[in-house]
């Protein structure tokens, strides 16, 4: 492979299924800093990410090295999509517009401003003219925050039928963004379920989805546990579910094998009521900082409990804490390689509690 020919026109790379070593993934963008066009690798080492900034010498020899690391890799350029399997390269013309490169670029966001958007006008998020309402714009930068995070995974979804459950789906604006991802921008053949307790908002978002004739999406009343709407799924969602419910979402999705999870724990209060550490009693005495402690502990042993079941896991900023103090997301890709338990249960003993997706992955 030409790498000297194909890195100025790279729009992203990911390279997986390391055959050593301890960095299970490497993703590689182009950027612009301070003027100058760069490449940015992410390194992931278990919930760790490493960045380094490279000029396109050093990016040419990385790239080389990397390559000879690791089993798979998707390379997007500006005219072809390129897979390597096992050595086995793969090509196909580009599937996506390139992008600018970052840091230095005025944002593009992947629901667009300027021309109208029919769910964004029906969910009151734009006029008909394709502006944002000013008291929708945190609303509307949410909605493409998290947009960029689903599609940093997309590659990793079946190249058929993409089952889809949003657990809790609220008010649907981050269901209804999916749907337009998925099958309106991606072309995939998305079959996405909604999911919440209130009858009368699955009432109101059913009516949005049949009114501007939305294939592939719908909304059912019920709780995780009684869903039988699929057998399967493939991406699994639970944004803001309070306390254990996260906890039934996500044993719900790695008992499906789900291979993408996207979770923003809320409430984590079975922690908190239970945590010791001896060791953190000053924290532990005062009940806001127990409880934001908890919180963090909690999603570091999911994260754990996760990498066990198989999957490699992030813990990342969904959106700013101006906006919300829930701000952070569990994404989740399935590899297939159980991390040992030692770590976590070495964890759990030092805090002295575990969460309930302990119990519900145990058998």
């Amino acid at each position: 492979m030409d790498l000297e020919r194909l890195l100025p026109r790279l729009v992203s790379a990911a390279l997986s299924d390391p055959r050593g070593g301890d960095v299970s993934r490497v993703d590689v963008r182009p950027i612009l800093l301070r003027g100058a066009r760069r490449y940015q690798f992410e390194s992931r080492r278990g919930t760790k990410a490493l960045h380094r900034n490279l000029d396109e010498r050093e990016a040419i020899g990385e790239l080389k090295a990397l390559l000879a690391t690791f089993r798979q890799a998707t390379i997007a350029t500006e005219d072809a999509d390129i897979r390597i399997v096992k050595g086995r390269v793969s090509s196909k013309p580009a599937s996506r517009p390139p992008a600018e490169a970052g840091h230095d670029r005025e944002k593009k966001y992947l629901l667009a401003e300027g021309a109208p958007i029919d769910f964004l006008v029906r969910l009151g998020v734009m006029n008909r003219e394709g502006k944002v309402l000013a008291a929708k714009r945190d609303k509307f930068r949410q909605m493409n925050r998290y947009l960029e995070m689903v599609d940093d995974v997309v590659a990793e979804l079946p190249k058929g039928r993409v089952r889809v459950v949003d657990f809790g789906c609220g008010k649907s604006y981050l269901t209804f963004a999916l749907h337009h991802l998925l099958r309106a921008a991606r072309g995939l053949d998305a079959e996405i379920v909604g999911l919440d307790l209130k009858e009368e908002v699955i009432a109101d978002c059913s009516a949005i989805a049949r009114d501007l004739k939305l294939d592939g999406l719908r909304f059912e009343a019920g709780d995780i546990a009684g869903f039988k709407g699929f057998d399967r799924a493939d991406l699994v969602v639970s944004l803001h579910a309070c306390d254990t419910a996260t906890d039934d979402a996500l044993a719900r999705a790695v008992a499906w094998g789900a291979k993408v999870i996207l979770a923003v724990p809320c409430c984590q209060h079975e922690v908190t009521r239970s945590i010791e550490n001896e060791a953190q009693a000053p924290l532990l005495r005062h009940g806001i900082l127990k409880e934001r402690l908890a919180s963090l502990v909690t999603d570091a042993m999911r994260a754990e409990l996760l990498e066990m079941a198989g999957y490699s896991v992030q813990v990342i900023e969904f959106i700013d804490t101006e906006h919300t103090p829930k701000n952070l997301m569990i994404r989740a890709v399935r590899r297939g390689t159980p991390r040992d338990g030692a770590a976590y249960r070495a964890f759990r003993e030092a805090w002295g509690a575990g969460p309930s997706l302990e119990r519900l992955l145990k058998p």
